[in-house]
């Protein structure tokens, strides 16, 4: 008998092909798409985390500033301590580099690192510089000598090579000299000597980070306390980068699997509309063997065990689909996600083995699920009547109150918060939402039917239909499933791009009031390094045709070690309410009080709620102060008196959609009192009609270059061009739920036409009767 069973399930596999491989293929695009995103995420951290221990090298200790720098009388403190082996003090820059691919060159982010190079090659040996063969060997100490990359090497064009090379510094060009290389791997990157960096950049005094090796048997907790650091250091063991990054990026990587998930879910009822049309056109042939004992248990083993071979060709070729696309994207496109958190990187393809069994299973489960009812339904077939030809059947319909439940917890499970910041429980309720309004239909075609029914009385063709789905009602709810789940989803995903997307062009109406915008720094990162001086913003307010100006100044600001930091940004606010999207109304600020406004992220991870004080920026704003007047004014010491820490009160909340990780609004006037800092990254022009747009943004680069010969670092846009990018960028990242709307209508359809196939199957006596009574 399991011989015959072999058969039997061998046979109806081999000789329906293109209706089987419509149901192995929606598994197997499943399984591959969620498969690749696992295998490029995994393989550009592994990638990272290699080029992060490169950099960072093994050291005991880290003494890293909190915000931008601190003094380097520090590391004297702690080179001569008596517990320290070996001290390396490294300054780290962010800027940009211009390259020398083709006729007009263009600036590439590109991260400076200072360090001393006879420290450095027993703790990071990766960063130490390579003389190339026509540099003097005496290179590495030079001013002005920079040792590339692989990465920078690959941006700037192997060209660049015993060539000059520009950095830029503030709206500034300075020269350097590329003498070499180092074997560093991650993203772009230069090294030099700490003095020739601190004296470039006008860095005078200031380190970022010490890295410590201590003697054997020291206490690290011990030598942390002996060195009664300032409240700017902070003393930690070396923590792998990568693992920030891979926090940072889990709810964006969680959100791609699902959505590559939701193919494996509409692939589950493909599975099931095409072994529902099996087992209607096999019903006879199952009868049959029903007769010469093959019990119900039996039909339903036969059903699933093809289900489960579905299952498992569709996630062999979603495997080996997956690690191929994986392999495309990672040659073609690097590392990165789209996100924008491993850009730079380019690794190569790591396979997982217990990563495929893992998603393969997953594949073969949601075969196996989409295949259970019809095997119930092969189960349960009445062997006599089903060779009578009288049809399947009827079932007596589940209850209700099923569906109830599980409407009801999708409900409350969508009121429970994240789960390590991921909304687990919401993915869940929309699973227990669809799944129960699945269930629901018989119900609900029952109740729709009986108010159609009398309307129907005296109309032939509608009174048949009527009555075959009240009767029935069960084979309607299978064909309008399919309808369901993937209609169902299509909308959703379409409904809320369509309001993210509108919320976005309101946004950038609220926050682009101006005519022109001009920014010399692309990130927060090298806000520090690329920026207009006050001399250069009061200039340009002077040129014709500008008839005001707004200036802004972003920086960052680590509130809390364990995650990314927060966007610090200084700007003019005299009327809260016209100036920012705020949620809410601006409070006033008490006396005494420095008023913030924070983005909607900043309550969710910070708890920075309106009218409240918040305490986290007080001593993370203080190390930024004192970094900014260390770089404005070189000859201040340490030991100077700090100045009293400020209250910062929360005045308002407002909506932010480029800064995921939470920003902080502050008036212009109190961060330059505070800080010293007059420097700007951004300015808002606001043209008086005097002059075309064309016409000022050549002044203001003709000004840039007479000022320092530097007027192709700037980024001149007019607020169309900034919108245009803007949407064009929010539509590239939403591309893909567009095609899975596409593959789910596609999907439904195809179980809307095997449900209705297995009905009129199952219905072909029925047809030949009314046939015969006239029905044309």
């Amino acid at each position: 008998m399991r011989a015959l069973l072999r058969t039997f399930s061998w046979q109806e596999l081999r000789h329906h092909p293109w209706r089987n491989a419509a149901a192995v293929a929606a598994v197997m695009l499943g399984v591959a798409l969620a498969f690749s995103v696992h295998l490029i995420n995994a393989s550009a951290l592994s990638e990272f985390s290699q080029a992060v221990r490169a950099v960072n090298g093994q050291p005991d200790l880290e003494l890293r500033a909190v915000q931008s720098s601190f003094d380097e009388t520090v590391y004297e403190r702690v080179a001569n301590h008596p517990q320290v082996l070996l001290a390396s003090p490294v300054l780290e820059i962010a800027t940009y580099a211009l390259d020398n691919k083709g006729d007009k060159a263009k600036r590439q982010p590109l991260r400076i690192l200072g360090v001393d190079v006879l420290a450095v090659a027993s703790i990071a040996p990766a960063l130490m510089p390579v003389p190339s063969s026509g540099a003097d060997r005496f290179a590495i100490f030079a001013p002005g000598a920079v040792f590339l990359n692989p990465a920078a090497r690959q941006v700037l064009g192997n060209t660049v090579i015993a060539q000059d090379l520009q950095l830029q510094s503030g709206l500034e060009l300075r020269r350097v000299t590329v003498a070499g290389t180092v074997s560093a791997g991650g993203g772009p990157l230069a090294v030099m000597d700490i003095a020739a960096a601190q004296d470039l950049f006008g860095k005078t005094g200031q380190l970022s980070r010490i890295d410590v090796r201590l003697k054997a048997g020291s206490d690290a907790r011990r030598f942390i306390d002996s060195l009664q650091l300032a409240p700017n250091i902070t003393a930690t063991a070396p923590g792998d980068a990568a693992e920030q990054v891979s926090k940072l990026s889990r709810a964006y990587r969680v959100n791609l699997t699902v959505l590559a998930l939701v193919a494996l879910f509409t692939g589950a009822f493909l599975v099931f509309s095409v072994l529902s049309l099996s087992v209607a056109k096999r019903a006879q042939q199952f009868a049959l063997l029903g007769v010469l004992g093959l019990t119900g248990r039996e039909r339903l083993q036969l059903v699933l065990a093809e289900s489960l071979v579905l299952g498992v060709i569709g996630s062999a070729l979603g495997v080996a689909l997956g690690t191929a696309l994986a392999a495309l994207a990672l040659r073609l496109l690097g590392g990165d996600l789209g996100g924008g958190y491993f850009a730079g990187v380019a690794p190569a393809l790591q396979w997982s083995g217990w990563a495929a069994l893992t998603y393969g299973a997953l594949g073969v489960a949601a075969a196996g699920v989409g295949g259970w009812w019809p095997a119930r339904a092969a189960q349960k077939l009445p062997p006599a009547q089903t060779l009578k030809g009288l049809g399947l059947a009827t079932g007596a319909g589940t209850s209700h109150w099923l569906s109830i439940i599980l409407i009801a917890a999708s409900a409350l499970l969508a009121l429970v918060p994240p789960v390590f910041g991921i909304p687990l429980a919401a993915y869940v309720s929309v699973a227990l939402l669809l799944v129960g309004g699945i269930t629901a239909l018989p119900w609900l075609i029952a109740l729709l039917y009986n108010q159609l029914s009398p309307w129907v009385a005296h109309r032939l063709l509608p009174l048949l239909a009527v009555e075959r789905a009240r009767r029935v009602r069960e084979s309607a709810a299978v064909a309008v499933s399919g309808v369901v789940a993937s209609l169902s989803l299509a909308v959703a995903l379409t409904v809320m791009v369509a309001s993210f997307r509108d919320s976005v062009t309101h946004w950038l109406d609220v926050v682009l009031p101006a005519d022109l915008y001009v920014r010399t720094a692309l990130g927060s990162s090298a806000s520090d390094t690329a920026y207009f001086s006050p001399a250069f913003v009061q200039t340009l307010a002077r040129l014709p045709g500008v008839a005001r100006i707004s200036t802004l100044r972003t920086t960052q600001l680590l509130l809390d070690p364990a995650k990314p930091a927060v966007a610090l940004i200084s700007r003019p606010i005299d009327d809260p309410a016209s100036t920012l999207p705020l949620v809410g109304p601006a409070l006033s600020v008490p006396a005494g009080h420095i008023g913030i406004y924070v983005s909607e992220a900043m309550v969710d991870l910070y708890g920075a709620r309106p009218g409240s004080v918040f305490s986290p920026i007080s001593r993370s704003f203080s190390a930024l102060a004192q970094a900014a007047r260390m770089q404005n004014s070189p000859d201040l010491i340490a030991g100077s008196s700090p100045s009293p820490t400020p209250l910062f009160y929360v005045a308002g909340v407002w909506r932010d959609y480029a800064r995921q990780f939470g920003a902080i609004t502050m008036a212009q006037r109190d961060f330059e009192r505070l800080t010293g800092d007059a420097r700007v990254n951004d300015l808002a022009l606001w043209l008086n009609g005097d002059a075309s747009e064309a016409r000022v943004q050549q002044a203001i680069r003709g000004l840039a270059e007479q000022q320092s010969g530097a007027g192709a670092l700037l980024e001149i846009a007019s607020v169309s061009q900034i919108r245009a990018t803007s949407l064009k960028i929010f539509d590239r990242s939403f591309a893909v739920t567009y095609w899975l709307q596409g593959v789910a209508i596609a999907i439904g359809l195809f179980g809307v036409a095997a449900s209705f196939s297995a009905q009129v199957l199952a219905r072909r006596k029925e047809f030949g009767l009314l046939a015969h009574l006239g029905l044309t």
